[in-house]
């Protein structure tokens, strides 16, 4: 995304670590090439568990597919965090969940500090929706994975929240916001950050407890995740056009997105009743949600 700065209201002072969570390890950034490419760096030299950078501005910001995230300083909440999920709840099937935790973690928190409260577009885009405008963009996320042996042994959640323009640029009109602009208040990017992971900490907690629940087959962590997902969901419901890339030629498949399954991967029933089990792919949005 592109924005400008607007005039910021005083911040919160930033923070070091998160109590009662396993965000201990927070570090600051004024700027940074990516701070999910610095945090995979550092995964891979066995940095641990709930590492957070946060930056002002990213140089080589990335997001979903490759594409280039770029935003002005203090324009933008840009965070990214470490976890090392345990291989009996979470193997690396299910790492969509914890994504998906974060997405869930930020609507939240958003709305809990500026009383706006996105909705998730599959699989882990904070969008606004707005009758007769569509569904604008308000934050993405990124997941990157280190995996030795098929088993997940890091995973870089990265994530760009529009937080300080002053308007939407006419080139963005109608495709993405701000939460300042939709709030009509300015944004203290440092307590937002902090309700994030607090969040993130409730839900991903739950997830790692997922097979050690009160009998076999407990599985609740995921359970609640999911059906949180699907009350926050723009996308079920709704008639999608999702493509493939490059790998599947431009190939698209177009249906209701009708449900989740228990690994989060999007159930897409086409004109013919055959229904699709979607994992990666790029969304459409076709129609309004009945």
């Amino acid at each position: 995304m592109l924005g400008s700065r607007d005039s910021q209201s005083a911040e919160s002072a930033h923070f070091t670590s998160v109590d009662c969570t396993r965000f201990t390890s927070i570090e600051w950034h004024d700027e940074i090439d990516s701070t999910n490419t610095e945090l995979l760096e550092r995964a891979r030299r066995g940095a641990p568990e709930g590492l957070v950078l946060i930056a002002d501005t990213q140089t080589a910001g990335r997001g979903r597919r490759g594409r280039r995230w770029t935003a002005l300083p203090g324009t933008s909440l840009m965070m990214s965090v470490l976890l090392r999920p345990p291989p009996g709840p979470l193997p690396p099937s299910r790492a969509a969940l914890v994504t998906m935790a974060v997405a869930l973690a930020a609507i939240d928190a958003c709305e809990r500090h500026s009383g706006v409260r996105p909705s998730l577009k599959w699989p882990n885009d904070l969008v606004i929706a707005a009758p007769g405008f569509g569904d604008r963009k308000l934050a993405g996320t990124l997941a990157e994975s280190i995996s030795t042996e098929g088993k997940l042994t890091a995973l870089v959640v990265g994530m760009g929240l529009n937080t300080g323009w002053p308007a939407v640029p006419d080139e963005l009109d109608g495709i993405a916001t701000s939460l300042n602009l939709e709030s009509g208040a300015p944004v203290d990017r440092t307590l937002l950050a902090r309700l994030v992971l607090e969040g993130l900490e409730q839900r991903y907690a739950r997830l790692c407890r997922a097979d050690h629940g009160a009998g076999p087959g407990d599985d609740s962590g995921a359970a609640s995740l999911l059906a949180e997902a699907r009350c926050c969901s723009a996308t079920l419901g709704r008639r999608v056009r999702i493509s493939f890339g490059q790998m599947s030629k431009g190939e698209a498949l177009e249906g209701l997105a009708s449900d989740l399954d228990a690994e989060g991967r999007l159930l897409v029933r086409d004109d013919v009743g055959i229904t699709h089990t979607v994992s990666v792919g790029d969304v459409v949005h076709l129609r309004p949600a009945s």
